[in-house]
């Protein structure tokens, strides 16, 4: 599991994935015009828990705003939409393969350039290895079809991303947020991964129609994938306190006990025992779901004696 140092975890959201299908046909690449692949490099990604509450670029709202805007200005014509790959990371990478008409060629790598200026400009500090840019690729075959690209750039751009709503109760604790996971072209179907947390239930289902809403509006084939129940804390948990307690005495310093938003296997336990008192611990994970993912190893050796001393004190009657 993923855990800052010295924490260790009492409650959980709970998730859901909201999929989205959009049928196209393709249509024969017009005369006239260059292609050019556009991307969105350099971000930093993270999981989509634990991470959506840190300012992070999703690299497929980028590359959208990128693209409604040149839709408008250049007549852009959108052959493939590729970003983004697993349902609970932040999208660090998007590309996009598209025409432009001849006249208007020179205008469009400009355009890119300022756009790069600009988003850097405000992603300066959470992005700063953020890179927009294109390059001339083979002319293509074909273009998605006019209708169904207007309705693809609008309802990514529409779509919420990011943090929704921060909890009452605990103080700096997202409570609901959703994640634009991917979005990819396949041969005559555009499909869109979404991924929505919280730790109220009611705030789930919420946030997860919210995010259906948007695709209804297109017409488009709308999926929601069972989920995992989240894990409410219990303040008067038994176990934490023999933890903690626990904690204290081996490393003679205070743990950190939070709740987290990412999903974790208690609460599908906690669904089907829901008398049992449980606690997450474990080895500190630095940049999960992404590339950069790695352990601290010397946390292994802490997270072992911590269990095998947990296990000692648990009463036996227990």
């Amino acid at each position: 599991m993923v855990t800052p140092d010295h924490a260790g975890r009492f409650g959980c959201a709970g998730g859901k994935d909201t999929v989205i299908t959009l049928p196209y046909k393709k249509v024969i690449a017009p005369i006239n015009h260059k292609s050019y692949k556009v991307s969105v490099t350099g971000l930093i990604g993270g999981h989509s828990g634990d991470d959506i509450q840190k300012g992070r670029g999703n690299a497929n709202k980028i590359l959208n705003r990128v693209l409604w805007t040149a839709d408008d200005n250049f007549g852009l014509k959108l052959s493939v939409f590729d970003g983004g790959n697993l349902r609970n990371a932040i999208a660090r990478e998007a590309f996009a393969i598209v025409l432009i008409p001849d006249l208007k060629d020179d205008e469009f790598c400009d355009y890119i350039a300022k756009m790069n200026n600009i988003l850097k400009s405000e992603y300066k500090i959470n992005e700063p290895d953020l890179l927009i840019e294109c390059d001339k690729t083979d002319k293509v075959d074909f273009i998605i079809d006019s209708s169904v690209q207007e309705k693809l750039l609008n309802s990514i751009y529409a779509c919420p991303h990011g943090v929704i709503a921060w909890s009452a109760e605990i103080p700096n604790f997202v409570e609901t947020s959703t994640n634009l996971a991917s979005v990819k072209t396949l041969d005559d179907t555009i499909i869109i991964t979404t991924s929505q947390r919280s730790s109220v239930e009611s705030a789930k289902d919420d946030i997860c129609n919210m995010v259906a809403s948007t695709f209804r509006l297109i017409n488009a084939e709308i999926k929601h994938s069972d989920g995992y129940p989240g894990w409410t804390p219990n303040p008067k948990s038994e176990i934490v306190d023999i933890t903690s307690e626990t904690y204290r005495n081996l490393f003679n310093e205070e743990p950190k006990v939070l709740a987290i938003h990412a999903g974790l296997e208690c609460g599908l336990i906690g669904d089907v025992y829901p008398e049992m008192d449980m606690i997450s611990f474990g080895p500190t994970i630095k940049g999960a779901h992404s590339p950069d993912e790695r352990l601290k190893i010397n946390t292994v050796e802490k997270f072992w004696n911590l269990t095998i001393e947990v296990l000692r004190r648990i009463p036996e009657n227990k």
